[in-house]
């Protein structure tokens, strides 16, 4: 494995594979059926472990569906409102619950985070009391958990246009979140987060990870906008894995996040990069894939079936893994959201693997909410948790393959398109 810099990359040809294009056609009855299956099982997780006065969802619960005791519990975190927000507009198009009742769970949520749950500058503690919404572990107002609520937010928004409350409600929110106040004024970069007792966090978000959403509703904010400029100060990082060649060192999570609300798809950003992120983010993932393979020699259970690892569980706790250019921590596991996140960029690659992992597997790490967090086929260890953000990116993804709603919705926000035109250009 080997990085290349920016010059030498930008002179490459593209990837080995075709360019490829979202809602491709091509699966079916009984992949259908599945992806129904898994979106309406991890729906559930967002219905059941919310609470319906706050429309905070618990970050984790057991895979059975019972709370967790002790430490985790009642904990919710503000990113997973987002996707909460997401799933009930796609439960109500899809009649999976009365469009009526999920209308006033989005409303309750809303009307909590604009009245009642504490916020500095309009931004969200990272981890908060799923009743009260009051600050736990002493987290940071995070920016990041913070761009991802609005885009479960925003999306509410468009949906239920026709809403005047909610679209008031929504409205405020995003328009009290003073990005210019965690912009760095000497590096041009926002922060990654903001405590009461020291102030804002030194690391700034400063590579290409999951914060292209961050700096596209800053770039687009009515009220507080951040120039143009900052999206073009963040490092992409070039990499070249079995002839693959994209930019990303992270996790597959940090190529899904914002593009389970932003459509990239035939755009490109300005010099001096030109980056179609979309195409970016479909090579990240066969090189993904790749990677795993060539993990065969030390976890035999690997195949171009059965793949995928990104941040998750493991035996011995919380792991930040699938890191391309390293192999560290890795013990065998499967993490089924880095495929299931991927749908809506490689389903010809993804679905498949995730339809095995059930097919194989399913009696043990297939349940009331879908795939269990992760799993090791070669240990027989299965994680008792599933994790909200995991079910939720995994049933963004999943709706934007089939249908493109969640694109289609959040994309008519007349200050996401104001983003849009500012950053990107046609092909």
């Amino acid at each position: 494995m080997k990085t290349l810099s920016r010059r030498n990359f930008l002179s490459l040809a593209a990837a080995a594979i075709p360019a490829l294009s979202p809602l491709r056609n091509g699966r079916s009855e009984s992949d259908d059926a599945f992806l129904e299956d898994l979106s309406r099982r991890a729906f559930l997780y967002f219905w059941e472990q919310g609470d319906p006065h706050t429309g905070l969802v618990l970050d984790r619960a057991r895979a059975n569906g019972t709370a967790i005791a002790g430490r985790h519990l009642d904990v919710a975190s503000t990113a997973l409102t987002g996707f909460a927000l997401t799933a009930f507009c796609i439960a109500a198009e899809r009649r999976w619950k009365n469009p009526d009742e999920v209308r006033e769970r989005v409303r309750s949520c809303l009307r909590h985070l604009a009245y009642q749950q504490e916020h500095v500058r309009g931004w969200y503690y990272h981890f908060v009391n799923r009743k009260s919404g009051d600050r736990v572990w002493n987290s940071e107002l995070s920016t990041m958990d913070t761009a991802l609520m609005l885009g479960g937010v925003l999306t509410a928004q468009r949906y239920y246009r026709e809403d005047a409350e909610i679209s008031d409600l929504t409205s405020g929110l995003y328009e009290r979140v003073d990005f210019a106040w965690m912009m760095d004024e000497r590096t041009g970069l926002l922060h990654m987060g903001w405590y009461p007792e020291r102030g804002p966090i030194r690391s700034e978000w400063a590579a290409y990870d999951e914060e292209n959403i961050l700096y596209l509703l800053g770039i687009g904010s009515p009220t507080s906008p951040i120039p143009v400029s900052s999206w073009y100060r963040f490092d992409r990082q070039p990499i070249e894995y079995a002839g693959y060649k994209f930019y990303g060192r992270g996790p597959l999570f940090t190529h899904q996040y914002s593009q389970a609300w932003f459509s990239f798809a035939g755009l490109r950003d300005g010099p001096p990069f030109h980056i179609d992120y979309f195409q970016n983010s479909v090579t990240a993932t066969y090189a993904h894939r790749a990677y795993c393979l060539d993990l065969r020699s030390l976890y035999p259970n690997y195949s171009p079936d059965l793949w995928g690892i990104t941040v998750s569980d493991s035996n011995i706790g919380y792991v930040v893994w699938g890191n391309p250019i390293s192999r560290r921590d890795l013990d065998g596991s499967i993490v089924p959201c880095a495929a299931g996140g991927s749908l809506m960029f490689a389903p010809e690659i993804c679905l498949p693997a995730l339809r095995y992992m059930r097919e194989q597997f399913g009696e043990y790490i297939y349940g009331r909410y879908g795939f269990a967090d992760a799993f090791n086929p070669q240990t027989l260890w299965v994680n008792s948790d599933v994790i909200g953000i995991d079910q939720g990116i995994t049933l963004l993804s999943a709706e934007n393959l089939r249908s493109g709603n969640v694109w289609r919705w959040f994309g008519r926000s007349p200050d996401v398109r104001r983003a849009m035109d500012r950053v990107f250009q046609p092909g």
